[in-house]
């Protein structure tokens, strides 16, 4: 087999959550569609996963969208089963959702409540979907499972990347991306000698339009001299998908442009 043929994700059921989202989810899905697999987007809004898919279809790709609520874990349970039934396997987990809305705050400000929402979709969705999907990788004997994390989660963030803005980061953001990082190690020790592979990828930090003194501040700062943008991402999700990191597992793949270096 070829390095090339190594990369194809040929015949390969692959799931994204949030896989319709502006923030690394559409990228992440169009790139495992050009690497061949057939790709299922769920989130909350079922028209926007279906509209999204349909847009991959005319391009020539296979997707399909379904619904999903992280934050209810009978709509997992639906998902798994209608997905499963639909195509009968699943090859490769994106866990790519995040309660965004939920994250906001300095640290003295945010609530219990606030910290609950979070919790509801970052812990015990990501718990839940996986618990629902890996049995099926099990059986399978091979499988693929990406979480997408963030350097907030392996380093702290810097405070004085912030000065002269109304930005700041969420210590629940840090708390949530920490917990993945280490449950995916889990996830990897656990199901290793079953064919199921882990795997964590920490973007560093995603150009949204950003006031121009944060953007400066952040650009001076890493050694690329630039914000992360979606296409970054696609590469490394292809690679761990793929056979071509097949004995990749447990690993915290850092796409930060060397932030985390310094």
């Amino acid at each position: 087999m070829s390095i090339l043929d190594r990369f194809s994700l040929e015949g390969h059921i692959a799931l994204v959550t949030a896989g319709a989202g502006p923030l690394f989810g559409s990228s992440i899905s169009e790139a495992l569609a050009e690497a061949g697999a057939t790709v299922v987007t769920a989130s909350r809004s079922l028209e926007r996963n279906e509209a999204f898919a349909a847009d991959l279809r005319q391009r020539g790709y296979r997707a399909h969208g379904m619904q999903v609520d992280l934050e209810d874990v009978a709509s997992i349970d639906r998902l798994h089963d209608d997905l499963i039934a639909r195509f009968g396997r699943i090859d490769v987990l994106v866990n790519s959702a995040l309660a965004r809305d939920g994250h906001a705050g300095r640290f003295e400000e945010q609530t219990l409540e606030s910290l609950e929402h979070c919790a509801a979709g970052d812990f015990i969705g990501l718990f839940s979907i996986c618990r629902r999907f890996v049995p099926d990788m099990v059986r399978q004997g091979r499988g693929s499972i990406i979480n997408i994390a963030s350097i907030y989660g392996a380093v702290s963030n810097d405070p004085t990347i912030y000065a002269g803005t109304d930005l700041v980061q969420p210590a629940s953001y840090t708390f949530v991306k920490g917990g993945m990082i280490n449950f995916t190690r889990y996830l990897a020790c656990y199901y290793g000698k079953q064919g199921v592979r882990a795997n964590c990828i920490s973007p560093g930090g995603y150009f949204n339009n950003q006031p121009p003194a944060f953007v400066d501040a952040y650009t001076r700062r890493a050694p690329l001299g630039r914000m992360l943008d979606n296409a970054d991402i696609q590469g490394a999700v292809v690679f761990l998908a793929s056979d071509a990191s097949s004995y990749v597992t447990g690993a915290n793949l850092m796409v930060d442009g060397g932030w985390t270096s310094l």
